[in-house]
């Protein structure tokens, strides 16, 4: 069965037609071969539509130049496409991870063909989604036609990211090393912010953290916890060290108990090879791993997550500059709520009180064109270099005078003065 459905790239995408929809795997596991040769097959098609969230790599279909052969639907905005969003030639779906899932079930994308990157099947027949099951394993289910790329190098995880060979339509087999994210080293106002992260995570606690050095570097403040379990979207490369040292033993979690709950990974070889074969590991569907109500279930959640800007009054932006798309909503809602709802959880949102150039992120107005991911009724902890605001159930009055002393000193007489006319309308 296996080798009567090998094909080259060249062969397999030839299933694709115009204006079919795409799904394509996401991020370490994006398909890089068949992405390769559904744009050299360009010249014969016509309004082709791609769904993703973020993927990794070089991917040729962004190039303006087939802006009239394929249109994106970024769910997730990612580097690699932003200039093709900012110059209207992609588009972005805000949109909570957790709900992705239902996007496909019910048909609003719907998904002719599915381009996924699986592991070797095992003596069984069946293939490991390995670094990404996230939304990917639901679009799988509703595709038409899938086209795998079968690859020597995909590690096999454990959880939902499971498929049989038999429902696999062609397969192209390839040998190619994965994607990896080089890991950065924090800086000093970076490594400041996450002590004061590690500060509100507590013993016992479940964490989750979002993608970004900020995230990297609480991880790091947290080498002298204990008993921490995780329940994340996503992980990479710095939790391995708390795994390994004991720090990170998820023995007192109430879901899935002595297990990692993740849904995909991004980071370095080293992290995909621990993530092979490991049973501690759970790489599950997104719309479960992004439940606020399974999320709230696990002790002490503590969600760390960043941000572009935040206001005095609790309003987070997390997924543009402005009208800039930059990103993505993500699962940063998905977990500010459950971990607002789980006994003694806390919401974190982190960033730095200024840009490199030295603007401030603590604003008293968001740019025009800014979204609102995190809503200031959601908001709990905010916390920047110079130190942690708590605004949970505190008046506007309250958050601003809060907010101000967490943001720059340089920056704070002239947003006490915007403050001050801002809240005696109130």
């Amino acid at each position: 069965m296996y080798h009567n459905k090998m094909v080259t790239a060249e062969e397999a995408v030839k299933l694709v037609k115009s204006h079919h929809s795409i799904f394509i795997h996401s991020a370490a596991a994006a398909p890089l071969s068949l992405i390769q040769a559904l744009v050299d097959r360009a010249d014969e098609l016509e309004k082709v539509k791609i769904n993703h969230i973020h993927v990794e790599g070089e991917i040729g279909y962004f190039d303006p130049k087939y802006s009239e052969n394929f249109r994106v639907n970024n769910l997730f905005t990612g580097p690699n496409a932003r200039q093709a969003v900012a110059e209207g030639r992609a588009d972005y779906v805000p949109v909570f991870l957790s709900e992705v899932p239902l996007l496909f079930k019910r048909g609003i994308l719907p998904i002719d063909v599915a381009f996924l990157q699986l592991s070797m099947p095992d003596k069984h027949g069946y293939c490991s989604f390995g670094t990404s099951v996230d939304v990917s394993i639901s679009a799988s289910k509703v595709a038409k036609v899938i086209i795998a790329e079968i690859n020597h190098q995909m590690p096999r995880t454990f959880g939902d990211g499971i498929i049989h060979i038999s429902q696999v339509d062609k397969i192209v087999e390839v040998n190619r090393p994965l994607p990896v994210h080089p890991i950065v080293i924090p800086n000093e106002v970076e490594t400041i912010i996450g002590k004061y992260i590690a500060e509100l995570v507590d013993d016992r606690a479940t964490i989750q953290m979002g993608i970004g050095v900020i995230p990297d570097a609480a991880l790091a403040s947290l080498i002298h916890h204990k008993g921490l379990g995780v329940h994340s979207e996503m992980f990479s490369d710095m939790l391995m060290p708390l795994i390994e040292s004991g720090v990170v033993t998820n023995e007192f979690k109430k879901k899935h108990r002595g297990s990692v709950v993740s849904s995909f990974v991004v980071g370095s070889k080293k992290l995909f090879d621990f993530i092979d074969d490991n049973p501690i590991i759970r790489m599950l569907d997104m719309e479960y791993v992004n439940n606020a109500n399974v999320i709230r279930q696990n002790p002490k959640v503590t969600a760390i997550n960043s941000a572009i800007e935040v206001d005095i009054t609790g309003q987070v932006c997390s997924d543009s500059i402005g009208s800039k798309i930059y990103s993505g909503v993500g699962g940063q809602m998905d977990f500010i709520r459950g971990a607002s709802l789980s006994e003694g959880g806390k919401p974190i949102i982190a960033l730095p009180s200024t840009t490199s150039n030295g603007i401030s992120r603590i604003v008293s107005f968001l740019k025009q064109g800014a979204g609102v991911v995190t809503t200031r009724a959601h908001v709990h902890f905010v916390v920047t270099e110079y130190g942690i605001a708590n605004l949970y159930g505190q008046n506007l009055r309250t958050r601003a005078t809060e907010m101000i002393k967490i943001a720059h000193p340089m920056h704070r007489e002239q947003l006490e003065k915007e403050a001050y006319t801002f809240l005696k309308h109130i």
